[in-house]
This record gives structure tokens, sequence and C-alpha cells, in this order.
């Protein structure tokens, strides 16, 4: 995501730091590229120039004129504009009142609404409550069916239509069916619509009025641009919105909707879909994004995504099995497969400073394809030669090779690689201890 916008911006601020001391050309060039770069993202053009007018009033004041590191005076200046223009602060959902609180999903056809709808039933289990998946929809083929599936998966309950009733029904009896069924939030999943069809529109309102939701959801599509930010504001003045849930963004390299669409409409980014699984919701940070924006990582994002894969059981035995330089090819897979839990190599890389440049290609292979192929090898390897690769002789490599779809050469960079890992570790290990020994016990 945003990866277009993120190299222009970051090239504009290299010739920035050229600089020893900016005069007002220098920042007025600057603002220009930083404004073409912001369009070329499909920013809204009402946004840009009300986002450049921010950033000029402040840069070209004492502040920075006068500041001893000019140009990262305005790195800064650009950041804490960012997060003002998508809210400032991470928004939330409401749970007040009585039980059960509703969620309202609604957006065009094809935006992703029920996938969302099962990411959000997984995100809400882990804050402890239990949400009822509700199928609102009874004018696609099999969305009922989908809902279901759905929730068998996540292991939560869904309310089943009995065929005869109208979506504000459904909802309705959900409502009424709700604590039989264990649950404090329902999960509406509407039907996808056009914002010009009046009658479809109409059934929202009714929904709306009739259940009065917590939460009406705007679930739209990053991919489709500024016409999600127009839909977005015409189903506001309709039905009105609370918040927004953008999903896709992961296939959207200019971000344009996530940088419109708050300024907009004026409603909160509440979640983000970066994925096709049921874990690839995230929470919308502003501040956490403008930092991905400008290239400088979100860390914060990925210790929480950490925290959420890794067993500390399983890390302590890791880390004794490091100290003691017991670190098997298998445990090497096991902590592969962990890792890959948290998203693709490239998000990953992307959330650490500094590392997004490593993004793409290693010696001319995706790191993904790579991943897969150092897999691939271990799990050719029977139990034995992953615990002690010193036995693997020349026929056995070619056997291996062969298991997994590679080369000979392919085994052998795994092996080496491995093998000079593990005498740094020894080594590092040594002269912890001869430090140690320095020390008075």
């Amino acid at each position: 995501m945003f990866e277009n916008l993120t190299e222009k911006l970051n090239r504009t601020f290299k010739n920035l730091r050229g600089y020893g001391k900016l005069s007002e050309k220098n920042i007025q060039d600057a603002l220009k590229e930083v404004r073409m770069a912001l369009l070329e993202a499909d920013v809204h053009f009402r946004v840009v120039r009300q986002f450049i007018e921010s950033i000029q009033q402040r840069t070209l004041g004492r502040e920075v004129m006068e500041s001893l590191t000019p140009a990262q005076h305005v790195i800064k200046i650009v950041n804490d504009e960012l997060v003002a223009l998508m809210g400032g602060q991470a928004g939330r959902l409401s749970f007040s009142g009585r039980p059960p609180s509703a969620i309202m999903l609604m957006g065009l056809q094809g935006s992703g609404k029920t996938t969302t709808a099962g990411k959000l039933a997984r995100y809400l289990v882990q804050q402890g409550r239990r949400p009822i998946l509700v199928p609102a929809d009874v004018y696609r083929p099999a969305a009922i069916d989908q809902i279901a599936a759905l929730a068998a998966q996540l292991g939560v309950p869904a309310y089943a239509p009995s065929g005869k009733e109208d979506p504000v029904e459904i909802c309705r009896n959900a409502v009424v069916r709700a604590s039989a069924m264990g649950g404090d939030t329902l999960l509406l999943d509407t039907a996808g619509r056009l914002h010009i069809d009046d009658t479809l529109m109409s059934e929202l309102k009714r929904i709306k009025n009739d259940i009065k939701p917590g939460n009406t959801l705007f679930v739209a599509d990053a991919m489709s641009g500024q016409d999600a930010v127009n839909v977005a504001s015409s189903f506001h003045e309709q039905v009105g919105i609370d918040g927004v849930i953008l999903t896709k963004l992961d296939g959207d390299a200019r971000g344009g909707v996530a940088l419109s669409i708050r300024a907009v409409i004026g409603v909160p980014i509440l979640f983000v879909g970066v994925g096709e699984k049921l874990d690839a919701l995230e929470v919308f940070h502003p501040d956490r994004m403008a930092s991905r924006i400008l290239g400088m990582g979100d860390m914060l994002s990925l210790i929480e995504k950490a925290q959420e894969v890794f067993d500390e059981k399983q890390a302590l035995q890791m880390e004794k099995k490091l100290r003691k330089t017991q670190f098997t090819l298998e445990d090497f897979r096991d902590q592969l497969r962990q890792v890959r839990k948290m998203g693709s190599l490239e998000d990953i890389l992307g959330m650490i400073p500094g590392m997004g440049k490593l993004k793409g290609l290693s010696a001319g292979v995706p790191m993904e394809a790579e991943l897969n192929r150092t897999e691939a090898i271990i799990n050719s390897m029977t139990v034995k030669e992953r615990h002690n690769p010193q036995i693997l002789n020349a026929s056995r490599r070619r056997r291996i090779a062969a298991g997994s779809g590679t080369t000979v050469q392919d085994v052998n960079r795994l092996v080496k690689n491995y093998t000079q890992s593990l005498k740094m570790l020894k080594r590092m290990q040594k002269k912890s201890f001869r430090g140690m020994g320095s020390f008075p016990m």
C-alpha cells in the first residue's frame, strides 16, 4: 500500500536533505513535488489543496527557516499534517446501551462486505465480545450460505433466516434471538447496492430506524479510488455513516482513498483490510499510517502482530536452544512458518524503519518464492537430516533437490547459510561467556 506515494515523497525529502539551509524557493519546489505526488496517488484535489496550504503556512515560518535541521523539520510537519488529515487518533466502535449492540455494514456490490463481516467477527472475539453474523442480503445467490460458512470457520453463531423474511425482518428477528444464541453483538451484512437505487437505499434506512445500530459502517473498496469517496459521501447523506472500513488496501499502491475519505465526509476510517484471510484486518491508526507513508515503518503494528502469532512458551524454548546453539533446520522451518503467519515478508519489511528499500526482489527472486523454496527443501529432508545436516552427502542432496523441485545448488546454499549462522551463534556465545568472566561473581 502507498508504494508509489512513499517512493515519490522519499525522493523529494532526500533532495531537501541535500541543502544545509533551506530557502523559500527550496520549500516551494518541494511542496510542488508533494502536491503532484498526492494528486498522482488519487487524493481528492480539494484535500490536496488544503493539505499543501496547511504545510505552507508552517514551513515558511521561523520554525523551519531558523532550524538547525530544516529538512527534518519539514518532514515532521508533513507527518503531523498527514496524521491530522486522517483523523488524528484511531476511531473506536461504540457499544453503549443494552445488548445486543448492532453493527450495520453497507456499501456497493463487490466491496467485500461479507468477508469483512467475518474478519470483524474474528476481531470482536479477540476483544472478548460474542458476535453473531446476520445475513441480511436476500438478493445475492449463496450470500446466506457464505455467512453460514464463515460462522462455522470462526466458531461463532449465525442467524438462519426462514426464507420468508425480508432484510428488515431478518435483522429484527436476529435482535430478538440474540440472547438465546449467546451473543452480545450483531453483525448485519446488508446487500450491496448503488447509492442511486432509491428502493434499496430506503431499505437501509428502514433497517437503521428499526434496529438503531450502535455503528453504521460503510465498506469501501480502496481500489476504486475517488469513486469510493463519492459513493461514501452519498451514503452518508442518505443513511448516515459512523465510520468506514477500507478493503483491499494492500492491493492499492496509490492509497488516495485513505487520505481523502476522512477529510471529505468527516467520519473516521476504523479498519483496513490488508489481505484475503480472516486475520487480515487492522485497526486504522492515523499516526502509524502516516509513518508508513513516509517510509518510516510501523514498529507498533509489527509488535502487535508478533504478539498475536508467537507462542510465549515456544519462544522461551527457542531462546534456550539458541543459547545452547542447538538450533536445527527443523527449528528454522518452524520459525519461518510463525513469521509467515504475520503476513507477507514484504509487508513485514515495510513496517521496519529503513527496511522498506529491501522490498521487492532478492537476488532476482521474489522474497515469498525464496521462502517457499527454503521450506520445500527442509520438508524434503528426513528428521535425522534436519537435526544433523553434516550427514548430507551428494546422493542425499540430489534426493532432497528432486523432492523439493529445486536444484542441488539451492540445497547447498541453504545448508551453507545455516552452517555459517550456527558458527556465528557459537562465536557470540564464547564472547558472552568471556565477558561474564571479567566481572566479579
